[in-house]
């Protein structure tokens, strides 16, 4: 299969039992043995079902099994939790293990059929440009398998006589990624899938050279850090959203969704100077009457 692995090193690799990551780890493991690489399998157990505990020493069974180190931390989030809910708290775990072992990198399993249910998922909020890109390797977070379907990973895991445990939420059609797995990808052909595939990867270009112009015009600004506000005034009303989503991320504000945004860019350009306007994460934007700045909450 054709997985870009990562070059020699520390990485904590995100395991949860399915066979996506029991795939993950068995490849990672092959392909360790030439040395120079330590891997460090990380499960949360996020305590949204009753049969949850099992998941856990089935991944520690198999960290055991290739000698590796295990690491797991439960969290009580309950069967009402979201997917957002138990993502964030799963990356929240993971690049705590990720900094507390001074690891590389967090490695996760996520795979092509992962990039297209994520796109139209994105699609149906309307999370915009980036909404349709959203699974890619960054930084410190690693998705080696995005090329690979999962019809190959399954392929593989039989291939190898690997098992892992089926997670029983994943035929609930209540959630959306299932039912966009279950209802939605099928219709799509081989064909396809290459379209739709292209069409997000000529995207993903296009949102990198967009990215740059929209940094370069956050560092033209008068002071550091903030957004003029006689310019941001002048700007039609897309590209002002552009401009303070922008302006969020690279203040490391990550977690704001569509509506937030039009909210914000509104009371940027309406309010009277000393207004402040609450963020994602306590953080808040305050208004002033020459620039548009941000109060970051204490850590």
């Amino acid at each position: 299969m054709d997985a870009i692995l990562p070059k020699p090193g520390t990485y904590v690799v995100g395991v949860s039992g399915g066979v996506d990551s029991r795939v993950l780890l068995d490849m990672l493991q092959q392909h360790g043995q030439g040395g120079g690489y330590k891997f460090i399998v990380a499960h949360l157990d996020h305590g949204m079902r009753p049969d949850s505990a099992e998941d856990r020493k089935f991944v520690q069974a198999t960290a055991q099994a290739y000698n590796l180190p295990f690491v797991y931390d439960t969290v009580r989030l309950g069967n009402t939790a979201s997917e957002a809910q138990a993502r964030a708290a799963r990356y929240k775990f993971l690049h705590h293990v990720r900094q507390a072992s001074n690891a590389q990198a967090v490695i996760t399993a996520h795979h092509q059929d992962d990039v297209l249910e994520t796109a139209i998922i994105n699609m149906i909020r309307g999370s915009g440009r980036k909404g349709l890109t959203a699974l890619s390797s960054q930084g410190v977070l690693i998705r080696p398998l995005l090329a690979i379907p999962k019809s190959e990973l399954i392929a593989y895991a039989k291939q190898r006589d690997l098992n892992w445990r089926e997670d029983s939420t994943n035929q609930d059609d209540s959630y959306l990624r299932n039912y966009v797995r279950h209802n939605i990808l099928p219709r799509f052909d081989a064909s396809a899938r290459v379209q739709f595939l292209t069409i997000i990867t000529d995207l993903q270009k296009l949102n990198n050279e967009l990215d740059g112009l929209l940094a370069e015009q956050l560092q033209l600004q008068d002071e550091p850090g903030t957004i003029t506000r006689l310019w941001f005034n002048s700007l039609p009303h897309a590209v002002a959203k552009e401009i303070l989503a922008a302006w969020l991320r690279d203040a490391q504000i990550n977690n704001f969704d569509a509506k937030t945004l039009e909210r914000l860019v509104v009371q940027a350009k309406s309010a009277r100077a000393g207004q402040q306007f609450s963020l994602p994460g306590g953080h808040s934007m305050k208004v002033g009457k020459n620039a548009l700045a941000l109060k970051l909450a204490e850590r």
